[in-house]
């Protein structure tokens, strides 16, 4: 009698006390949840010009398989493509063209550049990848994925893009070739003939009165 008494008084204290740590759980997010709330967004892809070439225009301009070396499509959207290059089922490198019309500072850090590949600006990424710039828009990028995979060989790759092919590719908002304005014909003011230089007439000449 006396313990079912106090059972009943200390019944709504445990109530409470249940509902706090109730209430304390649900509001301390796990860590993990935390971590992927952080960081969404950080892989969503910048935005993308209207004027950025498509994606699948680029699948031409890339390597082709080359003895015992495979390049296998990876990725492709608009103004972005990716090529895997491939030897023995082990990924040596990434391939990329992408379209720096929707990022303009991708391309203008070639302004500073000092070296050239295939006579065009090139620039390293970190150590691992090397890039050059087609038509001040194209860049044109080997990211190394295998530590046996040099910069020579990112440099040799890149060579092995057609890359004068590239170089033709009118984009959207590409050089095109301006149509000149038709000239209006304007008429020029009509002017007095001249008249041929008259031989001076000595009769004007006052005379000597007779």
């Amino acid at each position: 009698m006396f313990l079912t008494r106090w059972l009943k008084r200390l019944a709504p204290l445990l109530v409470c006390l249940v509902l706090l740590v109730t209430a304390c759980s649900t509001s301390a997010p796990d860590k993990y949840e935390q971590v992927q709330k952080d960081t969404t967004g950080f892989g969503k892809p910048a935005a993308v010009a209207k004027q950025a070439e498509k994606g699948g225009t680029f699948n031409q301009f890339f390597p082709k398989d080359e003895g015992d070396y495979k390049v296998v499509p990876s990725q492709e959207k608009k103004g972005f493509a990716q090529y895997k290059l491939n030897q023995d089922g082990t990924t040596l490198a990434m391939l990329t063209i992408n379209d720096t019309a929707s990022l303009p500072a991708a391309a203008a850090k070639y302004d500073s550049a000092t070296e050239t590949i295939a006579g065009y600006p090139s620039v390293k990424q970190g150590t691992t990848a090397l890039a050059l710039l087609v038509n001040g828009r194209y860049q044109v990028k080997v990211l190394s994925r295998d530590q046996s995979f040099t910069e020579a060989d990112r440099s040799t790759w890149l060579q092995k893009f057609d890359l004068k092919g590239l170089a033709k590719l009118e984009g959207v908002s590409g050089p095109q070739a301006k149509k000149a304005p038709k000239s209006l014909t304007t008429q020029q003011p009509k002017t007095a003939p001249s008249l041929p230089n008259a031989a001076p007439n000595r009769n004007l000449v006052p005379q000597p009165a007779a």
